[in-house]
């Protein structure tokens, strides 16, 4: 079985995501991050039934600048590291 990138792992996310902004059944909600123990902002789908609203967090912003947070997989190979596609999935 051939193995997924990260983003392939994620790809049914994005489209349930996509299909959620569309029909505007999307908010920004403010959680606490448990593992950084600061408060963030979420990206979370909206759905409705008879029992009422429920939120499912599908992403997140950075707290502070995304360019100093994250290498691109290019960039981790540059520095000698492993690159991220070569990750045990």
């Amino acid at each position: 079985m051939e193995k997924k990138t990260i983003v392939q792992r994620h790809q049914v996310n994005f489209e349930t995501l996509v299909k959620a902004f569309k029909a505007k059944r999307v908010a920004l909600v403010e959680c606490y991050d448990t593992q950084l123990k600061e408060r963030v902002a979420v990206i979370c789908a909206v759905n409705e039934d008879d029992a009422g609203v429920s939120f499912a967090p599908f992403a997140r912003f950075f707290n502070g600048n995304p360019y100093d947070l994250l290498l691109s997989p290019q960039q981790v190979d540059e520095m000698g590291g492993r690159s991220v596609d070569a990750a045990d999935n």
